[in-house]
């Protein structure tokens, strides 16, 4: 959100380094601009990895049990299995050329150090860059201590404001300085006040840019004054601290100074968040014991003006985030003032609720899946300390439970651990652990282990059982369906669903009844029964319109698809079927749209459609993240064992009408596709002309920057028109249209739609886009 200023030595250097060795490492202390320095360098080199520039930011990891998993996600690599999820990343990284950028590893050096052993052994054109206070301590790793930003000596005097702002430091303060004052310049009556400033800041970037901020109520002689009197006072305080630490925290606690009591103990409290929080949240966890909750927002608004807080727009409103710096001072004033433990039970209460929501709320469940996804890091921190606290393992156990869908949506191994963790510390016989032991079952038989799942449902049955739990024997009786249907028996599934039904509905479980009625359908569409299949689906659907259960809809109008495809009425499974997949789309679950693009391949393949139908299981197979072969498109599909018959013999007709080497090409070609062109092409939303284009050229062949439909967006970006227009000049929705202009800052490294006006209107005009590849380019072809 800033420009970049300077560093054009140092930003050489890694490159250097990075065309030498595997592993750089980028030192030194906090804020001193090692992770914008490593983005920097990433974004300029991001054409010589063609399997992508990943930036992984650690800062809100505090488990390092997760770290694998953080780093997954950050690739997009979706946790579907109980593997080890070093050996998933491993798997999913060693055939790719791409640059991973692990940032502030400090607090987790040793599992950050072994981690990055361990991927650069296994992938052999991949390149780590790393920012830490510290090394890794990693054979073959090199390093490069980011010194702070030049400037000048003291007891030298540059003589001119010209000379003035050749160093770093200075041209950093006055940049800052017109951000907060648009007229401030650097002229002969302040540059002396300037050059000082910033030699008593040591040209530690974040620091002058905190004091830039100053600027809006100070002169710059009047700021230095100022600084003078906190670096005397901090000198008192702390003489053995090293001077760049003595500086920055200099700064930070001028800043704590200068806010209200009340603002400060909000400041302090908000240290508990990890990774940002929202309004709501603030007035949860941080009101009370001195502050009632109608003052948060003001209190908030102050610490945003005074540059404590950082907002940040969402779908989901204003956030706000604290620096790492401004957090790690927040903990030790909270921790300081006594009242670290009550503010960390506030968090945990809080976070516990919204997960408690994400089953039994009414509103819409797409939303508060998407806001659990959002709030990842804050999850982690509040189960951490459950399980760490002593009597609080039941607490983590209920929220793991409640998050039975989200650890579906691509953190399934997590999920396990998690539960694996909690059932470990707390083992007494009632209802969060039988609960427990339930969710953990049915995430074992999907990752592929019911004979582990039919052991955890034993013991959830004798808890069951003795607490007179109606709710846990439903649930039972319904996962033991669900053995019934994954071994393929649909007489027995049939049966136990229709009990677990009758047992939910007697309990009042409406969730209960809605997983019944998925299963059930399923079963009854396996032995053939359709007309019950499609009544049972709709029945389901009814129940979730009633409550807002937005993905378990998705997953039964899949089924009802599937009833309705299996009875020959292909177009209104069709459109179900695209149904199903717009809900997945939009909350970004991999599972589900795997699923959906299997039964769009049937369903295609019925209408005699069977090239398109061999695209969609391209796609399937770029969703489905398996290895390119005939045995993984008629592996199982997406968690749903008993449909891999159909997926088998949709396979199987499609490569007979093709023939086999127009199939496997076509296959081929589909798995290349993007995220954005594969989902549009499924929804219908592009013309079958674009998809051997977007799909790119075939191993070996150089790319051009843009595809043709890129291309025609930038032209229209170029010319001012929004996505809106753009979506309604090409015929397309919104939402691929943003995906478009999306990829299209991906693949230029760009930042701005402006970024895009310019290089289309260079382009169109014969001028190249020469500069962009200059030094880059060159670097690129070296490091490839």
């Amino acid at each position: 959100m800033t420009s970049f200023v300077g560093r054009r030595r140092e930003a050489a250097d890694v490159k250097r380094l990075l065309s030498d060795s595997r592993l750089v490492t980028l030192t030194g202390v906090g804020g001193v601009g090692k992770t914008r320095l490593a983005y920097r360098v990433a974004a300029e080199l991001w054409r010589a990895f063609p399997d992508g520039v990943w930036p992984v930011d650690l800062a809100e990891l505090e488990n390092p049990e997760l770290l694998a998993q953080a780093v997954s996600a950050a690739l997009g690599v979706e946790d579907r299995s109980g593997r080890c999820p070093v050996e998933t990343l491993t798997d999913h990284l060693r055939e790719m050329t791409a640059l991973i950028v692990l940032d502030n590893c400090e607090h987790l050096l040793p599992e950050c150090a072994v981690l990055a052993d361990a991927l650069l052994r296994a992938a052999p054109c991949l390149r780590v860059l790393a920012t830490s206070r510290q090394l890794l301590g990693i054979t073959g790793e090199q390093t490069l201590d980011v010194p702070a930003l030049p400037l000048p000596l003291p007891g030298t005097d540059p003589g001119s404001v010209e000379a003035s702002t050749r160093y770093d430091a200075v041209r950093l303060f006055v940049d800052r300085a017109r951000a907060v004052r648009p007229g401030f310049a650097l002229t002969e009556d302040n540059r002396q006040a300037v050059e000082r400033l910033c030699r008593r800041l040591d040209g530690v970037p974040l620091a002058i840019e905190l004091a830039a901020v100053r600027l809006r109520a100070l002169s710059v002689q009047h700021l230095l004054g100022r600084l003078d009197d906190r670096f005397r006072l901090l000198e008192r305080r702390s003489c053995t601290a090293v001077e760049r630490h003595r500086t920055l925290w200099a700064l930070i606690d001028w800043s704590h100074t200068l806010c209200t009591p009340e603002e400060r103990l909000l400041w302090a409290r908000a240290s508990v968040f990890v990774g940002g929080f929202g309004l709501e949240s603030a007035e949860d966890v941080c009101s009370g014991d001195g502050i009632a909750r109608e003052e948060v927002l003001d209190l908030v608004a102050g610490l945003v003006d005074k540059s404590v807080l950082i907002t940040e727009e969402t779908p989901f409103g204003v956030r706000y985030r604290l620096m790492e710096s401004l957090r790690e001072y927040g903990r030790e004033r909270l921790a300081e003032g006594g009242g670290a433990d009550a503010v960390q039970r506030r968090h945990r209460d809080h976070f516990a609720r919204m997960c408690a929501d994400t089953l039994a709320s009414e509103s819409c469940q797409l939303k508060l899946l998407s806001r659990v996804k959002l709030e990842t890091a804050n999850l982690r921190s509040a189960m951490d300390y459950c399980f760490s606290t002593p009597g609080g393992a039941a607490w983590g156990l209920r929220m793991a439970a409640d998050l039975r869908n989200h650890w579906l949506s691509g953190y399934l191994g997590e999920g396990r651990q998690r539960f694996a963790q909690g059932l470990a510390l707390h083992r007494a016989k009632d209802e969060a652990r039988g609960r427990a032991l339930i969710v953990d079952g049915w995430l074992a038989v999907v990752d592929g282990r019911p004979e582990e799942g039919s052991r955890l449902f034993d013991e959830a049955r004798e808890i069951g059982e003795l607490l007179g739990h109606g709710v846990i024997l439903a649930d039972i009786a319904l996962q033991e369906g669900l053995l019934a249907l994954d071994r393929g028996d649909a007489e027995t599934a049939i049966t136990l669903c229709r009990a677990a039904e009758e047992r939910q509905r007697a309990a009042g479980d409406i969730m209960g009844r809605i997983r019944a009625a998925l299963w059930l359908a399923s079963a009854l569409t396996l032995a053939g029964d359709l007309d019950a299949a499609v009544r049972t689906a709709q029945e389901g659907i009814a129940l979730c319109d009633d409550h807002g259960k937005g993905l378990y809809r998705a997953h039964l109008l899949t089924m009802l698809g599937v009833a309705f495809w299996r009875r020959g009425d292909t177009a209104p499974a069709g459109a179900l079927v695209r149904e199903s997949l717009a809900f997945h789309r939009e909350l970004g679950n991999s599972r589900g749209i795997g699923l959906n693009m299997a039964a769009l391949a049937w369903i295609t393949a019925a209408d005699g459609r069977y090239e398109r139908a061999a695209r969609l299981l391209g796609i399937f197979e770029r969703f489905s993240r398996e290895p390119r072969s005939r045995r993984a498109i008629g592996a199982q599909v997406a968690g749903y064992r008993h449909l891999r018959p159909y997926q088998e013999g949709c396979v199987a007709e499609i490569r007979r009408a093709l023939g086999e080497t127009a199939f496997e090409s076509t296959v081929r070609e589909s798995a290349r596709l993007d995220v954005d062109h594969a989902l549009a092409y499924a929804l219908e939303e592009s013309a079958e002309d674009d998809v051997a284009e977007a799909a790119g050229p075939v191993d070996g062949e150089r790319s051009a920057p843009l595809t043709r439909r890129q291309t025609e967006v930038a032209r229209l970006i170029g010319r001012g028109l929004t996505n809106r227009d753009i979506a309604t000049k090409l015929v397309i929705s919104q939402r691929t249209a943003e995906g478009h202009v999306e990829q299209i800052m991906h693949r230029l490294g760009f930042a701005s739609r402006s970024q895009i006006a310019v290089w289309i209107s260079e382009r169109d005009n014969g001028n190249g886009h020469g500069e962009l590849n200059g030094e880059v380019g060159h670097r690129g072809r070296h490091l490839r």
